[in-house]
């Protein structure tokens, strides 16, 4: 199967709006070993300077964060808890912004993703987090500053989603009241959703 990114234009829309519009698209990573692929079932939006529980909030503009305030469309990766977590950069140019990629639903370069992440794995555990799809895809920190509109890390077509779910956002306790925004997007009823049991 051949891939091909998608227009940058696709990322020039507000970044809740983007955090909606990338569910069902495909999250595509090419390396040496192969390629993998999986389409997108679940997001996150971060909004910048009055979002406390963005990395940017109070326009703080950092070497990590630097990426956040040039255009959309590219590549925020950062490590938490020894996980590399991906991020979409949205928002205008000086509008810190960006959306979380949460979980994949697998499509292509199964048997790379069950080597990266252990033979053991059943297939729902894959990739239904922001760690482990991170690494089924070979997605690292050093993808940090690329183009999600060019390869090898990029976003393409991918299928329509019937019906979309909102929620809070996962893992950020001590943001006052941002923890409770419900930013976290998700394609109900999707297996691969982190939460679902």
């Amino acid at each position: 199967m051949s891939f091909q990114p998608i227009d940058s234009s696709f990322f020039q829309q507000p970044t809740l709006q983007l955090a909606h519009s990338l569910l069902g698209m495909l999250l595509v990573k090419e390396t040496e070993v192969g390629t993998a692929s999986g389409w997108i079932v679940e997001t996150e939006a971060y909004m910048g300077p009055n979002d406390r529980a963005a990395h940017s909030f109070g326009n703080r503009r950092t070497t990590r964060t630097e990426v956040m305030f040039g255009p959309p469309g590219y590549v925020y990766t950062y490590v938490m808890h020894t996980h590399c977590l991906v991020n979409v950069v949205s928002g205008e140019v000086g509008e810190p912004e960006a959306v979380l990629i949460r979980a994949l639903e697998p499509c292509t370069g199964k048997e790379l993703m069950y080597k990266r992440r252990g033979e053991d794995k059943k297939e729902q555990e894959l990739t239904n987090g922001p760690g482990k799809l991170t690494k089924a895809l070979g997605i690292e920190k050093g993808d940090y500053g690329r183009a999600f509109f060019e390869k090898p890390l990029f976003i393409a077509e991918g299928k329509k989603v019937k019906s979309v779910a909102s929620g809070p956002r996962i893992g950020i306790p001590n943001s006052r009241e941002a923890r409770d925004y419900p930013w976290r997007l998700w394609i109900e009823g999707n297996r691969f959703v982190s939460k679902t049991k």
